[in-house]
C-alpha cells in the first residue's frame, strides 16, 4: 500500500517509523513543519513528503492532527482521496470527529474510519516517536454503521504488524463516555496533583507512586485543552464523581472513623483486583 500520514508529530512520526520498520509499505509524511520532513526523510521515517499531487495515490492516509484541524482537513480535501481509500484519524476524542464526517463521507469515494491509538508519551513532537510505540497497547476503531467489514480487516492486519495487540471496536458515544475517566480524569487529577505545594520537596521523597501520579502532568496544554473541551460533559461528569469520593476519605479522617476509612480503601482494592 501507498500510505500517507498527516501530522508528523508523536503518533503521526510514529506511525510512519513503525510502518516503514515493519512492513513493505511505501510512507509519505506531510507536516507544518517543512524541517521535520526533512528530518523524517533524513532518518527513513518516511519514503516521500505527501503533497497535494500524490495525495491521490495514498490508499490509507491516517490524519494525526487535534480534532478540529482533522475534520477541516478530511472535509476541505474530500475530493482528492483515492477512490476506495481508507481515510482515519488518530484523535483522543470521537464524537467531535466522527460525527461531521461520518455525515460527509455518505457522497464521498473513500471510506472514514475513527481510530484512537492508546499509546503515548508525556512528551510531544517527532523527536519523541518510536518505532516501538504501539507495542502492546490497545486501538479503538469507531467504524461508521455501514461500513465495509474488509476496510477494518485492512486495518487489523496493519494495527497487528506495528505491534498493537488488541483492537477494541466502539462507537463514539460509547468512546468519550469511558475515554473520559480512563484518559483524561488521569491527566486532570495528575496536573492538580502537582500543584500541592508539598510536590516541590519531592526529592529523597518520592518512589514509584508520586512519579506514576505526575508523569502525565507533563502534558501538551494546547492539545489536552481541546480535547477535554470536545469532551467536556462526560469529563465533567468524571471530576465531580472523583470530587464526591474524596470527600468520603476526608470526613473519614476529620471524623476520627476509622471503620469508615478502612471500607473504603478495602472497596477500592477489591475494585482495583477485579479491573486487574
Amino acid at each position: 500500500m501507498n500510505i500517507g500520514i498527516i501530522g508528523l508529530g508523536l503518533i503521526g512520526g510514529s506511525m510512519a517509523r513503525a510502518i516503514k520498520h515493519n512492513t513493505p509499505h511505501k510512507v509519505y509524511g506531510r507536516d507544518i513543519n517543512t524541517s521535520v520532513v526533512l528530518k523524517a526523510k533524513l532518518l527513513d521515517a518516511i519514503d516521500g513528503e505527501l503533497t497535494e499531487d500524490n495525495l491521490g495515490d495514498c490508499d490509507l492516509v491516517i490524519v494525526a492532527l487535534y480534532p478540529k484541524d482533522t475534520v477541516d482537513f478530511i472535509i476541505s480535501h474530500k475530493d482528492k482521496f483515492k477512490e476506495g481509500a481508507i481515510v482515519i484519524d488518530c484523535c483522543g476524542v470521537k464524537a467531535s470527529v466522527c460525527k461531521p464526517l461520518f455525515e460527509m463521507v455518505n457522497d464521498c469515494k473513500f471510506t472514514f474510519i475513527g481510530v484512537h491509538p492508546m499509546a503515548g508519551m508525556e512528551f510531544s513532537g517527532f523527536d519523541h516517536s518510536t518505532t516501538a510505540m504501539f507495542e502492546n497497547a490497545s486501538a479503538i476503531v469507531t467504524p461508521g454503521p455501514d461500513v465495509d467489514i474488509e476496510k477494518v480487516r485492512i486495518l487489523k492486519e496493519l494495527f497487528d504488524q506495528i505491534g498493537f495487540n488488541h483492537m477494541q471496536v466502539s462507537d463514539y458515544e460509547e468512546h468519550d463516555k469511558v475515554i473520559a475517566c480512563t484518559s483524561q480524569l488521569a491527566h486532570i487529577v495528575s496536573s492538580a496533583y502537582v500543584k500541592s505545594p508539598t510536590a516541590s520537596m519531592y526529592k529523597g521523597f518520592s518512589a514509584g507512586s508520586f512519579k506514576d501520579m505526575t508523569r502525565v502532568a507533563w502534558l501538551n496544554e494546547k492539545m489536552w485543552t481541546e480535547l477535554f473541551f470536545e469532551n467536556r460533559e462526560n469529563l465533567i461528569n468524571e471530576i465531580d464523581g472523583l470530587v464526591d469520593r474524596l470527600i468520603e476519605y476526608s470526613e473519614a479522617l476529620k471524623n476520627n472513623d476509622e471503620d469508615k476509612l478502612y471500607n473504603l480503601l478495602s472497596e477500592g482494592r477489591i475494585i482495583k483486583e477485579s479491573l486487574s
